[in-house]
């Protein structure tokens, strides 16, 4: 049985509120396991869209996510940004 390979891929993006998401990290394969473990462990938000990180993947480290990214990163933040408040977006 073959595994999905767009499953074997994590993408970290950092905002601080002044221009676009930016992508800081990215594994795949083997590394995508210690990668959400290292997440897990300081309390970084994760969200599973494999799609999504199929997409954010083909972006370079440390640069801004294109504009035709912005609507799907907006929506997982406003998840992200809601659980954190304790409640639904």
């Amino acid at each position: 049985m073959s595994r999905d390979p767009a499953a074997a891929r994590a993408v970290a993006l950092r905002y601080t509120g002044q221009g676009a998401p930016r992508v800081t990290a990215k594994a795949d394969g083997a590394l995508v396991e210690a990668m959400l473990a290292l997440a897990e462990r300081h309390g970084v938000p994760r969200h599973r869209d494999p799609a999504l990180a199929a997409l954010l993947a083909r972006v370079e480290l440390d640069a801004e996510i294109p504009p035709a990214l912005y609507a799907a990163v907006a929506a997982v933040l406003a998840l992200i940004y809601a659980a954190a408040e304790g409640r639904e977006a």
